[in-house]
């Protein structure tokens, strides 16, 4: 599927067509509310696929052949789609009683399509997010190796890095970290020990940047000693921990002039109406604090003009 033309909302809404009820919920677990909520309301429960199949049977229906057409009981819906039905036989509930069972049934079927709805995005989310790590990977549109990537570091160029953030807009699939990555002093080393170990030192943190991360990760050099790293459907804490693998990677780095040492600005995409770059400028603030702790932080100037 080509996210480029195929929004995810647009897929969510046509891909429920293709779920089970077994897709959607574990079946033995719904039989057993069923058996007790029959038990405790006096009521007999059928529940059908989209088509009138029988998928739970609880109490009197053996023998009732379902009419999804003519008498469709309480639908169950998701996403704009009808995907079961509930049958409810009430005739053994006291009258007196009657009008807050039917409220229970009601609220049992607004429940099953939001149980439902749950598991359906929770699926539907990371198939997405397999296929756009095959989309954004190695093997992208069957172009020449190399083409998108920057000459230096292997990492994505800015042009081409600018083009997969459109493409993470375009899905809506959120929430999406954003994470500033900035070298601390390639100046000084540019200025002391020039070009040849300035480039090398970014190289270094690109090698790191790409060592710790996960295949699901988008990994792009915007400017001259800065990257941002993109990660679809980030876990809570994922992209802290990442930042904090990277950076003691840098400390354990051994070498005769490096000191490498990166400053990170995390934030969080988490809402469709919002675009990554919208994200940006709060990233660089946030990896600007990080930046102000780690250069005032004790020992750091020394391990930098170790070889001054």
């Amino acid at each position: 599927m080509d996210y480029k033309v195929i929004p995810f909302e647009q897929r969510i809404k046509e891909n429920i067509r293709s779920y089970a009820l077994d897709n959607l919920y574990t079946l033995d677990v719904l039989t057993e509310y069923c058996k007790a909520f029959c038990a405790a309301t006096d009521v007999a429960i059928l529940i059908t696929e989209r088509h009138g199949e029988k998928i739970v049977s609880v109490g009197g229906f053996a023998g009732f052949t379902p009419d999804v057409v003519g008498e469709p009981g309480r639908k169950v819906r998701i996403y704009g789609r009808t995907i079961a039905h509930l049958y409810a036989e009430t005739g053994k509930v006291p009258e007196e009683k009657r009008q807050a069972v039917e409220r229970m049934l009601d609220g049992f079927a607004a429940m099953l399509s939001h149980w439902g709805e749950e598991t359906y995005l929770h699926t539907e989310t990371a198939i997405y997010a397999d296929e756009l790590e095959q989309k954004l990977g190695v093997q992208h549109v069957q172009t020449a190796r190399g083409e998108n990537e920057d000459a230096l570091t292997g990492v994505y160029h800015k042009l081409y890095f600018e083009e997969c953030m459109r493409v993470v807009d375009r899905a809506e699939a959120v929430p999406v970290a954003v994470i500033n990555v900035n070298i601390n002093d390639w100046k000084y080393v540019n200025d002391h020990f020039g070009d040849e170990e300035s480039d090398r030192l970014i190289k270094t943190i690109a090698d790191i940047l790409k060592q710790e991360k996960k295949a699901d990760y988008i990994i792009g050099r915007v400017d001259g000693d800065v990257f941002i790293v993109l990660i679809p459907g980030a876990e809570d804490g994922e992209a802290e921990a990442y930042c904090s693998r990277v950076q003691q990677a840098c400390l354990s780095y051994e070498d005769e002039i490096l000191a490498p040492s990166v400053a990170c600005g995390v934030v969080y995409k988490t809402n469709v109406e919002e675009t990554i770059e919208d994200k940006l400028d709060d990233a660089e603030y946030e990896m600007f604090d990080n930046k102000f702790e780690i250069k005032n932080a004790p020992g750091y100037r020394e391990r930098l003009e170790k070889k001054k």
